[in-house]
């Protein structure tokens, strides 16, 4: 009566699995999501800071409510995985506060078994809904799944069509029409806006944050993430690295909180392009982080925000004072995470 999740060669294209468990919310999730990662992006810490720019209550970190989402998919698609890969076409549609339940469904839209005969890359779009049915968040992602017979033959190959990034005329929509005049500078923590940002810029966010074993467990508990690789010693060690891997979304988040030295103001994800993890992390390593500003754009009938589409690296073990990317074809062998997304700022009043 028990689940041992999927295997590549059970996934069928075009698919649909609805997860369980639906979960509400709370500020306490909000607030053990700031112990674990040190967020300080001032309207997701201050309810009275996004009750003056015009938020009607402190919104969940958006990534928190991502990883909630994601957390969800996991039992029905990546309780058997080597490793989570990519993410592409992610939008934040609706904000998500405190009170708000999340539910998670998913569509099987590509799959490609590996040479190796052991493995399989699913593809899968997965969209998060709050209590009233609107889609809170949507995204595809990427995962290598372990087969359950190497004999198995392998399925026809299908890869789906991404974009290579999220229009900005989708941008926005989750963020309500703010008070860029209230949008107080000093309680923020930096004096850049909108229009101090130009493409080409990059940032070293200079500070370093070490990975701790119960951090990264916590963390994965509170998003409800059963994958094995993140949770059983016994079976990891046994395996391709002898122990359990850093959940991705880890890395992205530590990775966005270290990006408020320099990107304090960029307080709203509105949509992650395109995001790979080219190497594992592992508790004890210490995560590093910069920044490339790829583009920035004006919104549609807004004039309170502008988007900045951000490139933010992360790295292990090494500072990012040198802006470490790519060695030869491949990447620099300290480099874990390589996130393109669009983030908010306020412009100027």
């Amino acid at each position: 009566m028990t689940a041992g999740g999927r295997f590549f060669e059970d996934f069928r294209i075009g698919e649909t699995i609805r997860h369980a468990t639906p979960r509400t919310l709370t500020a306490g999730d909000a607030s053990l999501y700031s112990a674990l990662y040190g967020s300080r992006f001032a309207p997701q810490s201050a309810e009275t800071f996004a009750q003056a720019i015009g938020y009607p209550a402190s919104p969940i970190d958006d990534l928190l409510a991502f990883h909630i989402v994601f957390g969800k998919t996991v039992p029905d698609i990546s309780l058997n995985a080597v490793a989570n890969l990519g993410y592409a076409d992610c939008r934040f549609l609706k904000p998500v506060y405190p009170g708000d339940t999340l539910s998670s469904v998913s569509e099987v839209i590509g799959r490609k078994e590996n040479s190796n005969r052991q493995t399989g890359v699913v593809y899968v779009r997965s969209r998060g809904f709050n209590q009233r049915g609107e889609t809170a968040i949507e995204y595809v992602r990427w995962v290598m799944v372990r087969k359950r017979s190497p004999e198995a033959p392998a399925p026809e190959a299908h890869l789906p069509e991404l974009p290579e990034a999220v229009s900005v005329a989708d941008l926005g929509s989750a963020c309500p029409n703010i008070d860029r005049a209230a949008f107080d500078l000093e309680l923020s923590g930096s004096p850049f806006r909108f229009e101090d940002y130009e493409a080409g810029a990059k940032i070293d966010h200079a500070d370093g944050m070490t990975v701790e074993e119960a951090e990264h467990m916590i963390a994965t508990r509170l998003y409800q993430n059963t994958a094995k690789v993140h949770f059983n010693q016994l079976s990891e060690g046994q395996g391709r690295f002898g122990r359990r891997l850093i959940y991705g979304g880890h890395v992205i988040s530590l990775a966005r909180a270290l990006s408020f030295n320099g990107l304090a103001n960029a307080f709203h994800i509105a949509a992650i392009n395109g995001g790979r993890h080219v190497a594992p992390l592992f508790a004890g390593d210490t995560v590093f982080a910069w920044s490339e500003v790829i583009a920035t754009a004006q919104l549609a009938r807004r004039d309170d925000v502008g988007a900045l589409r951000l490139r933010t690296v992360a790295a292990k073990n090494r500072p990012c004072s040198d802006f470490p990317l790519r060695q030869g074809e491949g990447y620099e062998p300290s480099v874990v995470l390589d996130l393109d997304y669009w983030a908010l700022i306020p412009r100027r009043p």
